[in-house]
C-alpha cells in the first residue's frame, strides 16, 4: 500500500485507535518491553510508534525515539509524553520507515509492533531496521504473519486482502519471505494473544560482512 493510503486510514482510527486496537495488541507489546526492559541504557527506536501507547512502559533509563507516517497519531503521541511527564522520550517525528533518514548503526534496539502488514513495501522496512540497528543489536518485529501452507486460514488472509486499501492493512504476508536473507539471527518467535493471531519475532543483527545470515527459524 502507499504511504498515503496508510495515512489516510490512520487518520480514520487515530481517535478511536486506542480503544478499538489497543487491548488487542496489548500482550505484544508487553511482552516485547519485558524483554528490552531487562537491560538499562539501551537507545531503542520504535518504528510505528502511533499514539504511543507503548511509550510509558518502557524502563526511564531507557532512551526511546518514537517514528511513525500518521501526522494525527503522532500528535495524541506528543500528548501522552506530556500528561505522563516522560522524560526518556527523546524525540518523535513524522517519517517514513521504508527511508529513515537516521545514520547507521544509531540504535541497540529497534522495534516494529504492527507495522510490516500497514507498509508499502516490508522488504525494504526490514532492510532499514537492520540497517539503523547496531551490530550484535535486538531487533523485534510483532505482527500477523500469513499462513504459508494451502488451506482454510489462507483463503481467508487472501480474500481480506482485498480490503487492505479501505482497512489500511494488509493480510497476506507469510513471514519466511521477510526474514530470510536478512542477516539476521532469530533468538526467538513467540505466538501471541488473542488465540496465536500475532507473532513475535526477537532478532539479532549480525555484523556477517555484507554476507546475509538466517539462522534458528525451525
Amino acid at each position: 500500500m502507499h504511504i498515503d493510503t496508510v495515512r489516510a486510514a490512520y487518520r480514520r482510527y487515530a481517535g478511536v485507535y486506542d480503544l478499538v486496537f489497543g487491548k488487542s495488541f496489548e500482550a505484544g507489546r508487553q511482552q516485547t518491553l519485558d524483554s528490552i526492559n531487562r537491560r538499562r541504557g539501551l537507545r531503542v527506536l520504535e518504528v510505528g510508534v502511533g499514539t504511543g501507547l507503548s511509550l510509558p512502559d518502557y524502563h526511564p533509563d531507557n532512551i526511546i525515539v518514537g517514528i511513525d507516517a500518521s501526522e494525527e497519531m503522532l500528535r495524541l503521541a506528543h500528548e501522552r509524553v506530556a500528561k505522563k511527564g516522560l522524560k526518556n522520550i527523546e524525540s518523535l517525528v513524522e517519517m517514513d520507515a521504508q527511508k529513515m533518514t537516521f545514520e547507521d548503526a544509531s540504535f541497540d534496539v529497534v522495534v516494529a509492533m504492527y507495522v510490516m502488514t500497514v507498509v508499502e513495501d516490508p522488504k525494504a522496512v526490514m532492510d532499514e531496521l537492520k540497517r539503523v540497528c547496531k551490530p550484535g543489536g535486538d531487533i523485534y518485529i510483532v505482527n500477523h504473519f500469513s499462513a504459508e501452507k494451502a488451506g482454510l486460514r489462507l483463503k481467508f488472509e487472501r480474500m481480506i486482502a482485498n480490503f487492505a486499501e479501505l482497512l489500511g492493512w494488509h493480510a497476506d504476508m507469510p513471514m519466511t519471505p521477510l526474514l530470510s536473507n536478512a542477516g539476521i539471527e532469530i533468538v526467538k518467535i513467540s505466538k501471541l494473544p488473542p488465540f496465536g493471531m500475532f507473532t513475535m519475532v526477537h532478532c539479532r543483527n549480525q555484523d556477517t560482512s555484507g554476507e546475509a545470515m538466517l539462522q534458528g527459524a525451525g
